[in-house]
């Protein structure tokens, strides 16, 4: 385990509208208002069309470009998240957030990065981490974007 300690800075509430993408809304949002890394809570609407990845097709490739499980949201569900936001080494705030959308009995677990829509209105909590020397890195070895900390 690798770990930093971090300082609670500002927190942020947004409400995202109609059409508003995840996660390039709330990137474009962390990146105007220099917010370098911090924790995202979301609650509220998503609509169709949106698409959420559910881990690889084979959970034993760990390849790069491996074939991914894509979901598409058919409908309106109903969705609550978590995820985090780190600069990545070109400076840029990246989210990793994953979320839950429910429909009825129905319900999509996965991660936001390739899209989601929102359905008339999300509420969005940003509290930003300050002091933070964590950092997403490409992973010389898998190939992967990953979280690192302590350095």
């Amino acid at each position: 385990m690798k770990y930093t300690e971090v300082k609670h800075g500002r927190t942020f509430v947004l409400r995202l509208e109609q059409g508003d993408l995840i996660p390039d809304d709330i990137e474009k949002f962390a990146a105007e208002h220099c917010i370098d890394s911090g924790v995202v809570y979301l609650l509220g609407g998503v609509d169709k069309g949106s698409k959420m990845v559910s881990g690889p097709v084979d959970g034993d490739d760990v390849k790069v470009n491996m074939p991914l499980n894509i979901n598409d949201i058919e409908n309106v569900h109903e969705s609550i998240g978590v995820g985090t936001i780190f600069l990545n080494e070109e400076d840029k705030p990246i989210l990793h957030l994953h979320a839950a959308a429910g429909r009825e009995k129905d319900t999509i677990t996965g991660c936001t990065r390739v899209g989601v829509n929102v359905w008339m209105y999300m509420e969005v909590v940003i509290v930003e981490f300050i002091d933070c020397n964590a950092r997403r890195k490409v992973d010389g070895k898998s190939g992967f974007t990953l979280l690192e900390v302590g350095e």
